[in-house]
Formats: C-alpha cells, structure tokens, sequence
C-alpha cells in the first residue's frame, strides 16, 4: 500500500528539503507536510482527527529540536485518540545507543533510521511499510 501523506517532522531546513526532494522523486507518497516545529505537527494532528481531515500515513521524526524534541512528540502522540495506524520512523542523526533502546520501546516506532536519508533506505521503509499493512 502507498502512503498517501507523510509527515516530515525536523527543525533543520536543509534536511527537511533534501528529503521531500527525495521522497517526492522515489515515489514515496501522494503527498508530503513538513513541520520545523515538532508542536506544530501535534496540533495539525489534533486538528486533522477532530475535523475528520486527512490523517498522515507515515511520520518521519527527527529527535533533537527545540520547543519539544521527538521523545516528548511520542509521549503526546500516544495520548491522541487517534485509530489510524501511523507508522512512525526516527530520522536522525544521533547514534547514540540509548536512544535506539529508548525508541525500541516505543510500539509506534517501527525502525530507527540514521541521517542523511537516502534512496536505499527509502526502498527499505516501503518495504517495511508494506509487511506492516
């Protein structure tokens, strides 16, 4: 199944571009929402399920930003009374081993993807995408 919409969630402008550049020629979805602020997203998500709006496919999130950083996006995320199944990847560039433990408890999260993004790597979470649904 294609996703429909995705949601890019990181703060750097530069890698949220290269990525909707290069989701958009992989074919990756229909359509792509990007957000620098990670509350931004919750709330497009709240307003999105309370006027039975399109809801995102897939999220990709970054962990390290400011206001709220991807661990407290999960925590609010988990509280929403959502139905739909989300499938959410971590983007980022930390490798640090307490995170990728950290994200394993996290059931919406279904893998852990370090930066920069590529091709490759976009073809393995399709892939996943796929199994899952």
């Amino acid at each position: 199944m294609k996703n429909k919409l995705t949601y890019i969630i990181d703060d750097d402008k530069l890698t949220v571009k290269l990525m909707s550049i290069l989701i958009s020629k992989n074919n990756f979805c229909d359509e792509i929402e990007t957000f620098h602020n990670p509350q931004v997203a919750l709330d497009k998500l709240k307003h999105s399920f309370n006027t039975n709006e399109i809801l995102p496919d897939t999220i990709l999130l970054d962990l390290n930003m400011p206001v709220i950083d991807g661990w407290q996006f999960l925590e609010e995320f988990l509280l929403l009374p959502i139905q739909k199944k989300i499938t959410i990847f971590i983007m980022t560039s930390s490798i640090d081993p307490n995170d990728i433990e950290k994200a394993k408890k996290y059931s919406v999260v279904k893998d852990y993807i370090d930066k920069p993004i590529t091709a490759q790597k976009l073809n393995s979470l399709r892939e996943l995408i796929e199994e899952i649904n």
